[in-house]
């Protein structure tokens, strides 16, 4: 297994599929049908910007997974303090590769790359019916310290 970072921003888009569709298919309303092109033309754009990293983990050279995290910093201010934080926007691991422990493995990464660069703080959010979401994050220890909370009008 091999985890590198990438700016194949065509086979991010062709990974990101899987959770793509996982998200329309629990919240059409918010979410369009995956479109190849579409993403592929997103993630082209978004591989310029520097505080983005995506990492493309491969087995025996087959692409089987990505994570696409941001390193943030947050300035303090009148209301907060300052702190660095990874964000992770999304990890996707191919529908046929899934219960390998590649998941862990790019969260694994993640967690050095951030002690790498002196950042003690990973942040997240998942969509509430995302299930799989919840109980892999939960596994790694993750935390709720915000609710994010909407009314529909």
């Amino acid at each position: 297994m091999e985890i590198s970072k990438t700016i194949d921003y065509a086979l991010v888009a062709k990974l990101n599929k899987p959770v793509h569709d996982l998200h329309f298919s629990l919240y059409p309303r918010y979410f369009n049908e995956y479109n190849y092109e579409e993403i592929k033309y997103l993630f082209k754009k978004l591989m310029v910007n520097e505080d983005f990293v995506f990492l493309l983990l491969e087995e025996n050279k087959e692409a089987v997974g990505y994570a696409w995290i941001e390193f943030r910093n947050y300035p303090e201010n009148a209301f907060k303090k300052s702190y660095k934080s990874v964000y992770l926007h999304q990890i996707s691991i191919v529908q046929t590769q899934r219960k390998k422990r590649y998941g862990t493995s790019l969260m694994n990464y993640i967690y050095n790359m951030a002690n790498d660069e002196g950042i003690d703080m990973i942040e997240l959010d998942y969509w509430l019916d995302n299930k799989i979401a919840k109980e892999f994050y939960k596994k790694h220890d993750f935390v709720k310290y915000r609710e994010f909370v909407y009314k529909q009008l």
